[in-house]
């Protein structure tokens, strides 16, 4: 069983910031890639971004140059920080961990830019 614990969402205004973590506990075994999908109402969970274990780093087009992943391989835990958030970054959040086994999902954190 593997768990991930997310934390740091919250309401902001528009530019503004937020850090989201994302913890990672249990039975792991030999993490391929950890990153996060976004999911606003009544749309489709989509991918944002992922770091894999050897370091490399993607983002979607849309929050290029404004999100920033990073990752704390002793503490199994990823960090995602927003910047100049857009009324458009309104969404659930969710952690994700893939793993030789598996496919994980965190609990979701709520983020929400408003104008």
């Amino acid at each position: 069983q593997v768990q991930l614990v997310e934390s740091g969402g919250g309401l902001v205004q528009t530019g503004g910031s937020l850090r989201l973590s994302c913890a990672a506990s249990g039975s792991i075994v030999s993490i391929n890639a950890m990153g996060w999908f976004r999911q606003a109402p009544g749309k489709e969970r989509l991918w944002v971004a992922h770091i894999t274990s050897d370091g490399r780093i993607a983002y979607a087009d849309d929050v290029k140059g404004r999100f920033t992943i990073s990752r704390d391989g002793a503490k199994n835990t990823v960090y995602l920080q927003l910047s100049s958030l857009k009324p458009e970054d309104t969404a659930v959040y969710y952690c994700n961990l893939q793993d030789r086994i598996g496919n994980y999902w965190g609990q979701g954190s709520q983020v929400t830019v408003s104008s």
